[in-house]
């Protein structure tokens, strides 16, 4: 039976649906403002464009009724998208309710956070999970799956040695499966090999047994693409990796040492070890936590992931 399980980290929240012993979908929650959240803003342009509280722009749609500089009450249906160049603002729509927050990623999971014993996260693969995201290299039995962001979608190209038909719908259930994992919403493509009318459909079949609904998808057509479109509501994990390496790298080192006791050192790359030394709450956090204060180590000959974390002796 899938089991959620969640964790309060350090700079971000963690939560993973967990079935067989694998993870068949996980969740990074960043502080924010969250889906569902009803507040006030104004409305700077009829072009759509909209304030927040603290400043921030958003998008609404459809208009308010309201003229420019006037306050609206909004709800928040679509979290900020980050994307390399330009990062997509907050997309609002005008309602009339109490004002709340969005339910955070525990109240949607279920779930308290875990009590501190086996790494359970670890056990289903939580860094195997990551370095996928980071890198979109995805291997899955006769072949391997390459992911890209781009503006426009999530793609996956399907490679492999197996004969075209099958690796079409091994191909098909590795994307899927990805897709699942990773929280990717909006328009994705999946470029499978060229098949024969007659193989189509069977691939199709594939993604629509191993991904939930909702979702809309198009046929596979002659040129092996098949596209799905799924509701974007917040980041997927690939996004928020990608958007900040070095942070995110930073906040998975801060999990590891989270799990220490007493003074921890912690070695990694000059970029990460910078994003530390700049969060000053978040070594604090961390230092509450341990029972010690961490000591940092920047390390040029480390890439970005490879950092280390080791309990210091006494």
């Amino acid at each position: 039976m899938a089991e959620w399980l969640y964790e309060e980290g350090i700079g971000e929240n963690r939560a993973i649906l967990v079935e067989d012993g694998q993870i068949i979908e996980a969740e990074i929650e960043l502080p924010g403002l969250r889906a569902g959240t009803v507040l006030d803003a104004t409305l700077r342009s009829v072009a759509g464009i909209a304030a927040l509280p603290e400043g921030a722009e958003a998008v609404v749609e459809p208009l308010p009724r309201v003229s420019e500089g006037a306050s609206f009450r909004a709800e928040i249906v679509r979290e900020a998208m980050p994307e390399p160049g330009r990062p997509k603002p907050p997309r609002l729509r005008p309602v009339e309710a109490p004002l709340r927050p969005g339910p955070t990623l525990a109240e949607r999971t279920g779930q308290t956070p875990a009590a501190h014993g086996a790494d359970r996260f670890e056990e289903a693969g939580w860094s195997e999970l990551l370095e996928e995201a980071a890198t979109g290299e995805i291997a899955f039995e006769g072949g391997a799956l390459r992911m890209s962001l781009t503006p426009a979608m999530t793609l996956f190209d399907v490679d492999g040695s197996l004969a075209p038909a099958a690796l079409a719908e091994a191909g098909a259930a590795a994307a899927a499966r990805a897709i699942r994992r990773f929280g990717i919403t909006g328009s994705i493509g999946i470029d499978l090999p060229t098949l024969p009318r007659d193989r189509r459909q069977a691939a199709a079949a594939i993604v629509d047994a191993i991904l939930p609904q909702p979702f809309e998808r198009t046929v596979v057509n002659g040129f092996g693409f098949l596209q799905i479109v799924r509701r974007r509501v917040r980041p997927s994990i690939p996004e928020i990796l990608r958007a900040d390496p070095g942070a995110a790298a930073a906040r998975a080192l801060l999990r590891r040492a989270g799990r220490l006791q007493g003074r921890v050192a912690i070695h990694a790359a000059p970029r990460v070890i910078l994003q530390l030394k700049a969060r000053s709450a978040w070594l604090a956090e961390l230092a509450r936590r341990t029972g010690g204060e961490a000591a940092l180590f920047p390390n040029p000959g480390l890439a970005i992931s490879d950092g280390h974390v080791q309990q210091v002796q006494a």
